[in-house]
């Protein structure tokens, strides 16, 4: 029995232009939700300073012009109801899909997760 592969992403919109910050594919959807959280928590806790602990898979940092797209993220990554609740989503089958926005400049950053088919597959 083969896994069906799962991927997420971190992206950014000021609702003109679209940035891809970054990527990963895995082999479950636990590990989705794992690399999705420690990117909200980096990204929360960095507010687009260089982060010490950054590996070659991590998002590129975001600098938020307010508090409340940082505790919006830092909220979902560590509230264990709203956790319950994406990995149910991806259980399901379906995509998950958080997005915070930082009003103080129209700024949209977005957590994706979901199942790949087996045309998305190397």
């Amino acid at each position: 029995m083969s896994r069906t592969p799962y991927a997420a992403e971190v992206t950014v919109t000021d609702g003109q232009r679209f940035a891809l910050l970054g990527r990963v594919t895995v082999r479950n959807r636990r590990l989705v939700l794992l690399w999705l959280r420690r990117q909200a928590l980096r990204l929360a806790d960095g507010h687009g300073n260089a982060v010490r602990d950054a590996s070659p898979g991590d998002v590129r940092p975001v600098l938020f012009h307010g508090s409340d797209a940082p505790e919006g993220l830092r909220f979902w990554a560590t509230d264990h109801h709203r956790q319950d609740d994406a990995i149910r989503t991806l259980e399901a089958g379906f995509p998950l899909q958080f997005t915070v926005l930082d009003p103080a400049v129209g700024l949209g950053l977005t957590l994706a997760g979901w199942r790949t088919s087996p045309a998305d597959r190397p």
